[in-house]
């Protein structure tokens, strides 16, 4: 746990979308809801952090923006593993299992 208090939570992609395309280019939450096709309620979520970027969403958000659903799908997934790891700190595997060792398979 040490090694995650040292470091910051990720920004959330929601955060991200406000400050470095919404902002930038003068778009409202109002104009980016109807450009996704969603409520304002839910493009309200987004951008606050209450709500994660679903694959869905991420192909909508890349479509109106002019990025990748790539781009918003890795966002994401950082916060969801530093969530994941802070919420499984304490906890430890019952085993493990090593790897196996070289074999002559061909590839």
């Amino acid at each position: 746990m040490s090694e995650l208090r040292r470091n910051r939570r990720p920004t959330h992609p929601g955060m991200i979308l406000r400050a470095h395309y919404m902002e930038p280019r003068g778009i409202s939450v109002t104009d980016l809801a109807d450009a996704l096709d969603i409520s304002r309620k839910h493009a309200s979520q987004i951008i606050n952090g209450h709500t994660r970027i679903e694959p869905m969403m991420a192909v909508r958000l890349s479509r109106v923006l002019g990025t990748t659903p790539r781009f918003w799908l890795n966002l994401q997934a950082s916060v969801d593993e530093w969530d994941a790891n802070v919420e499984l700190a304490d906890w430890q595997p019952r085993t493990t299992f090593a790897a196996p060792g070289p074999t002559n398979h061909p590839v």
